[in-house]
């Protein structure tokens, strides 16, 4: 068979959600996202669109023109860009679609954990830690933030401070003490 007319199979997931590394949303939640979570994710979709796939476009166009595709790397590269694109953006709209903003400057001054909270906690050693409940696609663990369906965030939530929840991990269930709950003031956007 000729091989223009063979579909490549380089990791195409089968629901074309595109960004392997996230993980999903839980079934009939929301995606909840602050609003410079959601602004972020909207320039990277422009960005794709505007910008990005246009310039991948237009090479491969190029490289079409240049003869036998079989062996051409531009075009065999440009193409398979493309695709990676086009699932992005695919995977962008839709978390975009069901994106729920949620402002965390609204809890500014209040002790209990909500989402958008910065909390800082002691663990049963004694260890004190400090994290900042955000949403999925947001949330950098090296930057010490956490997703808010994340084990940490799901004990801290509803908490205020002073509280001892319990935070189960595979390692086993342990205490923790909420010491401290933030929130960005209304002027921080």
């Amino acid at each position: 068979m000729n091989k223009a007319f063979t579909r490549e199979t380089d990791a195409v997931d089968d629901d074309g959600d595109g960004d392997a590394g996230l993980p999903p949303l839980p079934a009939g939640s929301k995606n909840y996202m602050t609003p410079q979570g959601y602004a972020r994710l909207r320039a990277e979709l422009l960005h794709l669109i505007d910008d990005e796939r246009p310039k991948v476009v237009e090479v491969v166009h190029w490289a079409a023109g240049n003869g036998d595709r079989s062996e051409n790397g531009d075009y065999l590269y440009g193409k398979k860009r493309l695709r990676e694109i086009d699932r992005r953006i695919r995977f962008l709209t839709k978390r975009l679609e069901v994106a729920e903003i949620t402002d965390p400057a609204l809890h500014h001054g209040h002790d209990q954990v909500f989402f958008g909270a910065t909390v800082t906690y002691a663990e049963e050693s004694g260890q004190e830690r400090t994290v900042t409940i955000l949403g999925i696609d947001e949330a950098d663990s090296a930057q010490g933030q956490v997703s808010w369906i994340s084990p940490i965030a799901r004990a801290l939530l509803k908490a205020r401070e002073g509280d001892v929840v319990k935070l189960v991990t595979p390692a086993g269930a342990q205490e923790i003490e909420v010491l401290k709950v933030r929130y960005p003031g209304p002027d921080a956007h």
